[in-house]
């Protein structure tokens, strides 16, 4: 499989080290915005550089793009990719637009080609264990996931702007995908949203923060909070689910299962590797047809539910989650 990389940051070098050890995979081509840096990048892996995503696709010689740049970019990069015969597979968030990542999905179907949408949080160890365990605590009925970055200086970055990464729950959208995975369907939502810019004409805010309040159709309620910058102190991530008989909470890379008998630590796998098991499975899909774990339809669903959100922070209303 001959592959076409789009991006040079930090999820590009590790799906660029994961198609290495790849024997069904040949990295041919990696493209950047700036052709230095994408020669510098593509130096290690034998691949050539170009300095546009619209080159690379136009190449007979690549079967298979890998778009890991900003997200902005990923819905126009997967939907010219798709019309010229490419196979696809895309960081998520697929699109910062709805209807662009519809069209994209509606493309992939009309070429028979695959579109993958990349949610490896979804094979790591926590959520795997957090799955695993779901049964041990009854009906589950209160769910809190939590992730805080300082970083001081706030880096002036594209994932410090809206206008390239999105609105935070869009831009993360993992942090709503564990919760949708794990108990379905969601109902409504309602959610705040504050940025700080650290000068008034920068295009880059210095911290961000948003909280979002979800009501399943199950009935669970769950608080999803995002923050990452320099007004933030303290690093934090953690994951509980009450239930009726007993809770999970994760704190990092720990786990504890909670019941009236006592406490007991959670075994949870290591999150290293989750890029090269992703592009196996991408692999072994393409040629051997075994199912992936994630569609596309599921990313976009979960899409949808990042847009109600940021809907809600604008007008301050909750917002009812359309499944049609």
């Amino acid at each position: 499989m001959r592959v076409g990389l789009v991006g040079t940051g930090h999820a590009a070098k590790l799906r660029a080290e994961a198609l290495q050890e790849e024997p069904r995979a040949d990295l041919v081509i990696v493209a950047g915005n700036d052709l230095e840096r994408a020669q510098a990048f593509s130096q290690p892996y034998g691949a050539i550089a170009c300095g546009s995503w619209q080159d690379l696709i136009e190449r007979a010689d690549v079967d298979l793009v890998v778009i890991a740049t900003i997200n902005r970019d990923h819905g126009a990069i997967a939907q010219a990719a798709l019309k010229a015969g490419k196979h696809v597979v895309v960081e998520y968030p697929l699109a910062l637009d709805i209807a662009e990542a519809e069209a994209a999905i509606a493309l992939a179907k009309a070429h028979q080609k695959l579109l993958h949408v990349e949610h490896i949080e979804l094979l790591g160890g926590v959520h795997q264990a957090l799955k695993a365990s779901l049964a041990l605590i009854g009906d589950p009925f209160f769910a809190r996931y939590i992730t805080l970055k300082p970083e001081r200086p706030a880096p002036q970055r594209w994932s410090y702007t809206l206008q390239d990464f999105g609105f935070p729950l869009v831009g993360a959208l993992s942090r709503l995908h564990r919760l949708i995975d794990l108990f379905g369907e969601v109902a409504s939502v309602t959610c705040q949203a504050q940025f700080f810019h650290s000068s008034p004409s920068s295009p880059y805010y210095s911290t961000c923060l948003c909280t979002a309040h979800l009501r399943f159709k199950s009935g669970l309620l769950a608080e999803v909070t995002y923050g990452k910058g320099e007004a933030l102190w303290q690093a934090k991530r953690t994951f509980e689910v009450q239930g009726k008989t007993g809770a999970l909470i994760f704190e990092g890379e720990q786990g504890t299962l909670i019941r009236a008998e006592g406490t007991e630590a959670i075994a949870i796998g290591s999150r290293r590797g989750l890029f090269a098991k992703d592009t196996a499975l991408v692999l072994d899909h393409l040629t051997i047809g075994t199912p992936l774990y994630i569609t596309p339809e599921a990313s976009l669903y979960t899409l949808k539910v990042a847009d109600a959100a940021r809907q809600s922070a604008a007008t301050g209303n909750a917002v009812k989650i359309d499944t049609a």
